[in-house]
């Protein structure tokens, strides 16, 4: 007799996958996908030390900071508003593999950059995080990480394209 309880897991594998889908106030998971996204900027930072952002529309800017530091946070802190978590241990397995190879992809486009400035990989790297924060919102039914997301990645997208364009 075969018992299963959760989403045809076995009893371990099921503990471990229903902890993983409520996560309280702190999303341990969150944490790890975020420290992944910045640990490509930190390199960026110190190899092009002293880059100027190129983007003079402050509006576009501003977009861009507010809603990078608004999904960040809402990644990470779970604050009661406007989120339902996540409807089961397949969304929650949605949100882990979408997340880990949105961040696979984010990263070798980090490594063609390093090797050769492009227009075209300069908007892949502002669309993969925006996709990152965008999936998570969704798979978490987080109506502020979407909202923020979208805020992201309009702001980061443009602001991307007028640097990538004057670097020409």
């Amino acid at each position: 007799m075969d018992v299963t309880i959760i989403g045809g897991a076995d009893g371990p594998t099921s503990v471990f996958l229903a902890g993983e889908v409520d996560t309280g106030w702190f999303n341990l998971t969150g944490l790890i996908f975020m420290v992944l996204l910045l640990a490509p900027n930190l390199f960026y930072a110190i190899k092009f030390r002293g880059a100027k952002n190129a983007c003079t529309n402050k509006t576009f800017c501003v977009l861009e900071q507010v809603g990078r530091y608004m999904s960040m946070f809402l990644m990470i802190f779970n604050i009661g508003i406007a989120e339902f978590g996540f409807s089961g241990v397949g969304t929650w397995m949605g949100y882990f593999i979408g997340n880990a190879v949105l961040l696979l992809v984010y990263w070798v486009m980090w490594i063609l950059y390093f090797r050769k400035q492009r227009l075209w990989v300069s908007m892949a790297l502002a669309i993969l995080p925006t996709g990152i924060f965008l999936l998570s919102g969704i798979m978490m039914r987080h109506i502020l990480l979407i909202i923020s997301a979208v805020i992201f990645g309009i702001g980061h997208c443009y602001v991307t394209y007028q640097n990538a364009k004057k670097q020409k």
